[in-house]
């Protein structure tokens, strides 16, 4: 079941009312996929600074963020340092097997948990999740299989819908929002014509 219009899907919003823990794989997600390998053996990735706001708005509100990857990367923990993600499991072989520890360490059950991959060895982590989602550009074993389908790219802007999505679905968005912005002048109280004339005779 996919839908792309999620913030008219009922079922959809019930589901994502529940989520405790955002919980993403990193690269095709939180990444286009891509990895610059150098010649000295370090890499380097890019990521969207959007999907970053969304996870600093997502913690905001009280939600848990986390990353879960089968690769190991330095690039991934410094981005989860910046960003403030306190739970960050890298090196996984057997996603579900992380997947069932973070479960335990958080206290958590599997419809409090949002997870967004884009590859085969996710679907274990998919098929468990509350709610399961996917970027636009995931292989069609995963599209076809999950809940909810970014209409952008991994690495371009696919987490932050769906942490916009949440937020909107928990009532937290527009107050987030609203914090951003200044606060608004007082009118100044006019008096009445009849009076401003009278006062003039």
């Amino acid at each position: 079941m996919t839908s792309q219009r999620p913030d008219q899907d009922d079922a959809l919003a019930a589901r994502a009312r529940a989520l405790r823990l955002l919980l993403f794989d990193v690269d095709g997600v939180l990444t286009d996929g891509r990895i610059l390998l150098h010649a000295d053996g370090t890499e380097s990735k890019q990521y969207h600074i959007r999907d970053g706001t969304g996870l600093v708005l997502a913690r905001r509100s009280g939600l848990l963020t986390g990353l879960l990857s089968a690769r190991t990367s330095a690039s991934t923990l410094e981005r989860a340092r910046q960003l403030a993600i306190p739970i960050v499991r890298q090196g996984a072989a057997n996603k579900l097997t992380t997947y069932e520890e973070i479960l335990a360490e958080q206290g958590l059950a599997d419809h409090e948990v949002a997870f967004m991959g884009d590859d085969v060895q996710d679907l274990p982590v998919l098929a468990r999740v509350g709610l399961s989602c996917a970027p636009a550009d995931a292989v069609p074993e995963v599209r076809s299989r999950v809940r909810w389908i970014s209409r952008l790219n991994g690495g371009a802007g696919a987490v932050r819908e769906l942490i916009e999505l949440v937020l909107r679905a928990q009532g937290t968005w527009d107050g987030l929002v609203g914090s951003y912005l200044p606060e608004q002048p007082q009118p100044e109280q006019t008096l009445p014509e009849q009076t401003l004339s009278e006062g003039s005779r």
